[in-house]
């Protein structure tokens, strides 16, 4: 049944005029007129009984109003949820984030969206980058935050974020009060760092700049998340070399401190595939790139 015949016929009968119905479709009048008597001749009954003086409804006019509303705000209802998903505001969105992201870039850019975009689902699970960058192309997750370098021929990988690296200490430590730690006085120290199987580049980079101070570093303890190496640190085990923003984890019996001179630079990317984009993709990868 033709949309307009419907809508027609809601107006005449809800205003019970054909003038007054023809100003509120900003139509005229006898095209009105020939609407309803279209639409009266597909049904195959009289909806309206029309004299010089009024306008009624008859009994089948009455129930097809009833059924008319329900259909045209249902189809009303159809095309605002489908412009909301052109739009990127509904849908859902599954995204994955390494451990350190949730101290940086993470909930800004979480926080900022769900506020634009109230109607996205959205499912955030921590994972690690290679679990990330499989399920990215397996299309579990939309995209995912991640320490470079991927290397895929699916993925698309784009810089947000670059942090120096730090230093954490036990509070009580003897390096907690200087400013800046050199990276030579941490030779003695018993470092508390991530297994290499979760970032090797990281971990190999971080051996790296241990030995390009002069020393071999005296990893004691492996653990993870980020979240046990400061609490471990918390207890005096040792100390630990960390992305910046882990000074967002606020510990009690912790310190950080920037190293001097020559750090390393810890990059956040995000991941997704090449492939077009689907509109709530889009919508969150704006909101990234504005973010940060």
């Amino acid at each position: 049944m033709d949309y307009k015949l419907m809508q027609s016929f809601v107006a005449v009968a809800e205003e019970l005029h054909f003038g007054r119905a023809a100003a509120r479709l900003h139509i005229s009048q006898p095209p009105l007129t020939k609407q309803i008597q279209q639409l009266e001749q597909f049904m195959g009954v009289r909806l309206l009984e029309r004299t010089k003086r009024k306008v009624e409804l008859t009994p089948a006019g009455r129930v097809f109003l009833d059924e008319a509303r329900a259909v045209l705000h249902q189809t009303e209802q159809a095309v605002e949820l489908a412009r909301k998903a052109d739009r990127g505001e509904t849908g859902h969105l599954a995204v994955g984030f390494i451990d350190a992201a949730i101290y940086s870039v993470v909930p800004s850019v979480v926080r900022r969206f769900t506020e634009r975009y109230p109607e996205v689902e959205l499912s955030l699970t921590d994972l690690r980058i290679p679990n990330q960058v499989r399920a990215v192309v397996e299309r579990q997750l939309d995209i995912g935050f991640i320490h470079p370098p991927v290397v895929h021929k699916a993925l698309k990988v784009e810089s947000i974020l670059v942090e120096p690296l730090i230093v954490a200490l036990p509070e009580t430590h003897r390096l907690a009060s200087e400013a800046e730690v050199p990276l030579a006085d941490l030779a003695s120290e018993a470092l508390i760092q991530f297994p290499r199987s979760i970032n090797p580049s990281l971990y190999d980079e971080i051996i790296g700049l241990c030995r390009s101070s002069g020393f071999s570093p005296r990893i004691v303890r492996e653990a993870t998340p980020k979240q046990t190496i400061i609490g471990l640190v918390s207890v005096g085990l040792g100390v630990s070399l960390l992305p910046a923003c882990l000074q967002n984890l606020r510990r009690s019996g912790v310190v950080y401190r920037p190293i001097q001179g020559r750090s390393l630079s810890i990059d956040t990317s995000i991941i997704y595939r090449r492939e077009q984009p689907s509109s709530v993709l889009k919508a969150f990868l704006e909101i990234v790139r504005e973010t940060l």
